[in-house]
Order: structure tokens, then sequence, then C-alpha cells
């Protein structure tokens, strides 16, 4: 049902924002793009646990949303390489003060669950 929210124009900006990224993971594979352009197989070994079909629809989805750019490169085997477009960098800055955000939780979370 998220899915359909990324295209709806209906919705308030962070449901479409938070519609986009959703699953679990998306917000991941931003952070590896950011750094520089992967191939597939690298990244299905950078995350256990990360199949090679879910991995390409995550893709997909995200090159459908304009926040990844898929380029193949010709030669045999061919070689497909992902890399963040512009629009997908500007959304990685936006969820740099949400990331900031959930590591003070985690933070708070550890100091209470120390705490007598």
């Amino acid at each position: 049902m998220t899915r359909k929210l990324a295209q709806n124009t209906n919705v308030c900006g962070v449901t479409a924002a938070i519609a986009v990224i959703d699953g679990k993971w998306k917000t991941t594979l931003l952070w590896l793009l950011e750094t520089r352009p992967h191939r597939p197989g690298e990244l299905v070994r950078r995350l256990p646990g990360l199949t090679e079909k879910v991995l390409t629809q995550a893709l997909r989805e995200m090159e459908g949303d304009g926040l990844v750019h898929r380029e193949v490169h010709e030669g045999l085997p061919l070689k497909t390489v992902y890399s963040l477009t512009d629009f997908g960098r500007d959304l990685s800055v936006a969820l740099g003060p949400l990331s900031d955000w959930g590591h003070r939780r985690l933070d708070n979370l550890t100091g209470a669950a120390v705490a007598p």
C-alpha cells in the first residue's frame, strides 16, 4: 500500500518522502550509493541477507522514483552500475537530520537501559 503513496500527489510531504524510502533496504542502499556507484553484486555482498531478487526490486523502484541511475556498460559480460541521481542526493541530505535524531534516540535507549 505504501508504494501507491509514492505516486499520490494528495498526501503530505512527509508521507510522500517515507513512501519512497519505505522498505527494509532502501535507506541502506541510499547510504551505500552515497559514497560511490556500485555494481549489484557489490551491494549484495555488502548487505548480508539481501537477495538479488529483492535488490533488483528495490533498485527498480528507486530508479522509477528518480533516486538512482542505472548505467549499463557494453561488453561481455554486461556491466551494470547504480549511482545516486541529484534528486537521490537531495533525499540523502534531507535524511541527515533524521539520521542524527535516530542516533540520539538510540543513545537515549542505551542510557535508559543502563540506568538503574
